[in-house]
C-alpha cells in the first residue's frame, strides 16, 4: 500500500502547522510535513511507552547508538556514539547549541542561499553576522563564492552548511564536500553541517554525510530522525562531532541534552532502528511525484522552469516567466494553493515558491491544476 494514501479528509483533521494555517479550501503544499502516517514501529514504541505510564524524563544512549548503527549501514559510516554523539532538541535548537559553543555575539557565520530560512533566524537572533555565499545558477554550491565569502572582510569563523541541501534539493557530492572542508581548513572556519534531509534522497542517489570526507573530522553535523520519519512533533536531534573536535561537546550550553523529550527519543530510536523499509519505499514515491510534478507543469504551466533534484521532497520552481507580481501570493489568493514563498529563502528569489511533493500524486496534479487556474484566472 501506498505511504501517501490519506484521503484529503482524513488529513484536514490534522491540528498542525501544516493543515490549520490556511482555510478549508486552501490545498496546502508549504511547510515540510508528510501527508503520511507514522511509520508502525513508531506508533507502537510511543503507544506501548504511553500504556506503561512511561512518560518521564530521557535516558540514556539509544537513539544515539542506533544512528551510529544506521550510519554504518546506510553510509559506511563509522561513529563512536559515545564520544561522538549527543541528543539535544530538534535540528535547529541543536544548531543553536553548537553555535553558542563555538561562537561569539557579533561573530559572523556563513550561509548559502536560497536556503531554509530559519538558518538567518538562528543566526540573526543570537546576533551573530550573516555572511551570505550563494549558490550557483543551478542551485548548487559555489566554490568561489563561498572562498570569497571566507576570505572577506566579515572574517567568519563558522560555516552553516545544508546538507542536502533545501530548498534546492541539491545532493552534495564527496568532491564538492572535500573541496568544501579543504576551503575551510585552509582559512580556518569550522564547518556546521544540517543533515536531516540525509536519508531523504531518491533510490540510485548517493548521500555522503560530511564527516566522511577527508578533514570531516574537523566538523560538527546536526541531524534528526524528525524529518525523514515524519516525526516533527518529536523534538528530538543529535549533534555529531568530527572525530577531532569532540571537546565541543563538553562546552555546549547546559540545558542543551536536556532539551529532547523521553517519548521523542523513544519514538526516533524505534523509526530508526526498525523502519528503514518505511523509507525505502518512501523516497521511491517521493521521486515518482517528482517526475509527475515536472509532466504536470509541462503541461499545464510550462513557462514555469522545475529540474528535479534528486534530494528532499521538496521542489524548487522558477515563476519568473509566468507574469505574476508575487507569485506564491497569487496562488494563495486566486488557486487557493499554498506554497512556500521564495523570498523567504533568499531575497533574490521572490520569484520562486517551494513545493512540497510528501502528498499523494492526485494532489500534486491538483496542486498544478490550481496554478494554471491562477494563471487563467
Amino acid at each position: 500500500m501506498a505511504l501517501f494514501s490519506l484521503s484529503i479528509e482524513e488529513l484536514r483533521a490534522r491540528q498542525s502547522l501544516k493543515w490549520r494555517t490556511y482555510d478549508p479550501d486552501v490545498l496546502p503544499l508549504w511547510v515540510a510535513e508528510m501527508d503520511t502516517n507514522m511509520p508502525e514501529p513508531a506508533k507502537a514504541a510511543l503507544l506501548d511507552a504511553v500504556e506503561r505510564g512511561d512518560t518521564g524524563y530521557p535516558h540514556g544512549t539509544a537513539y544515539a547508538e542506533a544512528f551510529a548503527r544506521m550510519a554504518a549501514d546506510r553510509w559506511d559510516w563509522q561513529l563512536d556514539a559515545a564520544a561522538q554523539v549527543r541528543r539535544a532538541g530538534d535540528v535547529m535548537n541543536s544548531v543553536l547549541a553548537v553555535l553558542e559553543a563555538t561562537t561569539e555575539q557579533g561573530e559572523a557565520v556563513v550561509i548559502n542561499p536560497p536556503v531554509y530560512p530559519p538558518f538567518r533566524q538562528v543566526i540573526a537572533g543570537y546576533k551573530r553576522r550573516i555572511v551570505e555565499a550563494p549558490l550557483d545558477p543551478a542551485g548548487r554550491l559555489d566554490l568561489a563564492s563561498l572562498e570569497a565569502a571566507f576570505t572577506g572582510p566579515e572574517q567568519p569563523k563558522t560555516y552553516l552548511l545544508c546538507s542536502p541541501h533545501n530548498p534546492t534539493g541539491a545532493v552534495h557530492t564527496e568532491a564538492e564536500l572535500t573541496a568544501v572542508m579543504a576551503l575551510a581548513a585552509t582559512h580556518g572556519v569550522r564547518v556546521v553541517v544540517d543533515e536531516i534531509h540525509a536519508c531523504l534522497v531518491d533510490p540510485g542517489t548517493t548521500f555522503v554525510p560530511l564527516l566522511t570526507v577527508p578533514g570531516g573530522e574537523q566538523a560538527i553535523s546536526v541531524t534528526s530522525a524528525g524529518k525523514a520519519w515524519n516525526l516533527a512533533g518529536f523534538k528530538a536531534g543529535l549533534i555529531v562531532a568530527g572525530a577531532d573536535v569532540t571537546g565541543v561537546l563538553a562546552d555546549l550550553p547546559p540545558l542543551a541534552q536536556q532539551s529532547s523529550g523521553h517519548l521523542a527519543n523513544l519514538v526516533h530510536t524505534a523509526a530508526i532502528t526498525d523502519a528503514q523499509g518505511w523509507i525505502d519505499q518512501l523516497v521511491v514515491e517521493i521521486a515518482a511525484n517528482k517526475k509527475l510534478l515536472a509532466a504536470e507543469l509541462a503541461s499545464q504551466v510550462p513557462a514555469a522552469g522545475y529540474t528535479p533534484a534528486e534530494g528532499t521532497y521538496l521542489a524548487w520552481v522558477d515563476c519568473s516567466n509566468l507574469g505574476l507580481a508575487h507569485p506564491a501570493h497569487d496562488f494563495l489568493r486566486v488557486g487557493r494553493v499554498a506554497f512556500s514563498p521564495g523570498v523567504n529563502f533568499g531575497v533574490e528569489h521572490s520569484d520562486w515558491v517551494r513545493i512540497n511533493l510528501a502528498c499523494a500524486p492526485d494532489v500534486v496534479v491538483e496542486a498544478v491544476t490550481r496554478m494554471a487556474r491562477t494563471l487563467s484566472g
